[in-house]
């Protein structure tokens, strides 16, 4: 099972990954929210400027140019002062080295032939992002099957092959191995590497098949804050490494009972603005289950009028606003169907946790999360779909992958 791990390198998922083009720290947080909408892991690496007078960047230079990773929580976090709400136009021309938090560790160069086992080793001590160089001409090969999985090293089998027709299997262990052009690189998360393992699933049996439970990947110190607690209290004090945080109500029998969650994934294709203000005003409840500017017992004081309605140039900047009007959890994006017993709002279908029980398989898990492109999914008890027990992150994956007794006795061996 592990020969997956160890037989493949970090270049066969580079296959198809578009070209890195850096984001800059100088660059304004409306040009990072579009930036975000389309990302992986919902936030992008930031970069600062290089210095042009460098011909070649040595792999030192580029780590410390990295600044670190926002993402769609942060920027809202920002929004939500009462400075940016009051001025959000200039909020939004603010430059992205203010908001970013720096942890340059959460980046690390590899070469191309890094061993698949020794990326998820870095992934599981922290590492988020792999920049890996893009080869130009390959003179060797992982196994025979890589060879096969990489259609674009076909060509060079000539140059690896002895004159018996025998293919010589050589691992490229460092750069002098291949030609890299210096400006190339294209940068792997740990989404890219989900979706590597759920297309292996066959060749890791019985793993994928097994619960995450058994697999000790439900991670129980996740994040929460109460549905009566003021939502804006959800990004503070946060770790660094945490992008989401669980809205809960406590039942009788002590247990947290999930409504909704404020996360990086659920913010990151939202009208920031409208979400920054709900963060900065609401509490964390109403801000998950939603509020519908119709509804007659919020008086106007609770939610005063907010020009949401906004017109947009192509430049992405905002130009004015039509008529104003309360504020609506529909105007972040998400949408109503019925109504909540506890809260007595409308219950936000967009803003649904993403929930699965401890039994679930790591392969449902790993579909689960894929297919929503959400970077965790809550995980609740066996007997109930709301009382939560722990959380499932990308990294818990990795781990629960790496530490398996298969992975580790053929690693050893």
């Amino acid at each position: 099972m592990a020969s997956v791990f160890l037989h493949h390198v970090v270049d066969d998922l580079t296959v198809g990954k578009p070209e890195l083009v850096e984001f800059l720290e100088t660059e304004a947080i409306e040009s990072a929210i579009r930036a975000i909408g389309d990302c992986t892991e919902c936030g992008i690496p930031v970069w600062k400027s290089r210095n042009e007078k460098s011909v070649v960047e040595s792999a030192e230079v580029r780590q410390q140019r990295f600044v670190g990773i926002i993402n769609s929580l942060d920027i809202v976090a920002f929004l939500a002062t009462e400075e940016c709400l009051e001025n959000r136009k200039k909020a939004m021309k603010t430059p992205v080295s203010e908001v970013v938090v720096p942890n340059n560790l959460l980046l690390k160069e590899v070469d191309p032939g890094t061993r698949l086992i020794d990326a998820l080793e870095m992934m599981k001590q922290g590492v988020r992002h792999l920049l890996v160089p893009k080869s130009i001409v390959w003179k060797g090969v992982s196994k025979r099957f890589s060879v096969l999985y990489n259609g674009k090293w076909l060509k060079n089998l000539e140059s690896s092959t002895g004159t018996n027709g025998t293919t010589n299997s050589i691992r490229p262990t460092s750069s002098s191995s291949m030609s890299v052009c210096e400006k190339k690189f294209c940068c792997l998360s740990r989404e890219d590497v989900i979706r590597f393992i759920i297309g292996c699933l066959g060749a890791l049996a019985p793993l994928p098949l097994s619960s995450i439970l058994s697999l000790g990947a439900v991670n129980p110190n996740y994040k929460y804050i109460e549905a009566s607690t003021p939502a804006i209290k959800a990004t503070q004090k946060l770790p660094p490494d945490y992008s989401a945080v669980a809205v809960v109500e406590s039942t009788s029998k002590g247990h947290c009972k999930i409504i909704g969650e404020i996360s990086a994934s659920k913010l990151r294709k939202c009208d920031h603005i409208a979400a920054a203000w709900a963060l900065g005003n609401l509490s964390a409840g109403q801000f998950v289950m939603g509020v519908c500017d119709e509804s007659d017992d919020i008086t106007p004081t609770s939610l005063p009028d907010f020009s949401i309605n906004s017109i947009v140039n192509e430049d992405g900047c905002d130009v004015g606003g039509l008529r104003p009007r309360k504020f609506c959890s529909r105007s972040i994006g998400f949408t109503s169907n019925s109504t909540s017993p506890t809260i007595g709002r409308s219950i936000c279908t967009g803003n649904a946790p993403l929930t699965c029980k401890v039994t679930c398989s790591l392969a449902a898990v790993m579909a689960h999360i894929l297919s929503r492109r959400a970077t965790h999914v809550w995980v609740t008890d066996s007997e109930s779909e709301d009382i939560l027990v722990g959380v499932v992150s990308y990294t818990d994956i990795l781990v629960a992958v790496i530490k398996h007794p298969s992975t580790i006795a053929c690693v050893n061996n």
